[in-house]
């Protein structure tokens, strides 16, 4: 007995579009969320912005040598011509040329480029390393309340609260000056290792309850799943259950809280170097270049725009990279 026609069709027919979307069969969750991150032009040029800022850090020297400058140096000063007897460069627009890309700075005349380049590369590395040891240091507490809960739960529960609602930036501004005393001689000038040390320190120390917060929570929820249960009743020890089951379902959130947190320290940082606890001269920053540009933007507005233009792109492009990571993890959010 011959099948008909008509039967053998069907299930080639049924099997087809499923080879057609056979593009998303055995794809990795970070396949996935890297598919969904491309298709976001936000998020492609929002990364595209980072990666510059993040290589003109680290390419500072190499520019400096191509360029022939370097932020210390007060050619203003050294070279007549540049600055006027009331220390505003001759030229107009701050003094730009061919020679001078942006400028040089009132005052000391110091290359307005290079000091950008060098204030990029040291507000990132302060904020880089503070949101590396806030992210550590809120992993390993928000697991332990979430995992061990009790008494500890409590107690850190407690200590989180207390950092959320200190005024941190105050403290900071009172206790910078009493650090130095306490480590710095009188007739010794403050190291400059001491000041990155301190600030990276503080804003660590404030920076972590948030995303142990958060983190403590979505254990709570993860250790009450069957998954868990099943870990526990096979006689995984806490470590395994920690490692194997709870952590590689945190990740979203921790990789997302980081990606924000990043261009908050930056601020952070330049705002503590505004306020004068920050880096100290002759350090390049871009705190101390909003300071000075603040003294001197009636006479010299530009001064103040390169800083303040380079920090709204770096921030803005950041915080929309947050939100395309987020996307591309989670695609049933909606902005």
């Amino acid at each position: 007995m011959t099948i008909p026609s008509e039967t053998t069709a069907e299930p080639t027919a049924a099997i087809a579009p499923a080879a057609s979307g056979g593009d998303l069969v055995g794809r990795s969750p970070g396949q996935l969320m890297w598919r969904r991150f491309r298709r976001d032009p936000t998020g492609m040029i929002s990364a595209v912005i980072v990666l510059l800022f993040i290589l003109v850090a680290v390419a500072a020297p190499l520019i400096s040598l191509l360029y022939g400058k370097d932020p210390y140096t007060t050619y203003g000063q050294d070279r007549p011509g540049l600055l006027n007897d009331f220390g505003f460069p001759l030229l107009p627009n701050g003094g730009i040329s061919s020679e001078f890309w942006f400028g040089i700075e009132p005052g000391l005349g110091r290359d307005v480029f290079m000091q950008l380049v060098y204030g990029i590369r040291t507000s990132l590395l302060i904020a880089l390393a503070a949101t590396v040891a806030t992210t550590l240091i809120g992993i390993v507490i928000g697991i332990v309340a979430g995992y061990v809960g009790g008494r500890t739960d409590y107690l850190i529960g407690r200590v989180i609260d207390v950092l959320l609602s200190f005024p941190s930036t105050l403290f900071i501004i009172a206790f910078m000056p009493v650090l130095e005393n306490i480590m710095v001689k009188p007739e010794e000038e403050t190291p400059v290792w001491l000041r990155a040390a301190a600030l990276i320190t503080f804003l660590t120390v404030f920076g972590w309850a948030g995303l142990a917060r958060l983190l403590r929570g979505n254990v709570l929820s993860l250790r009450e799943r069957e998954f868990v249960e099943a870990a526990k009743v096979t006689g995984a020890s806490p470590a395994r259950i920690v490692f194997r089951e709870l952590l590689p379902n945190l990740w979203t959130p921790i990789l997302i809280q980081s990606t924000l947190l990043l261009p908050a320290l930056v601020t952070s940082e330049a705002a503590l170097s505004f306020l004068g606890v920050g880096m100290i001269e002759p350090t390049p920053d871009w705190g101390r270049m909003f300071l000075r540009g603040t003294e001197v933007y009636t006479d010299d507005i530009t001064y103040l725009m390169f800083p303040g233009i380079a920090l709204l792109i770096f921030v803005i492009a950041f915080n929309l990279l947050g939100d395309s990571v987020r996307d591309a993890f989670d695609p049933k959010i909606r902005r």
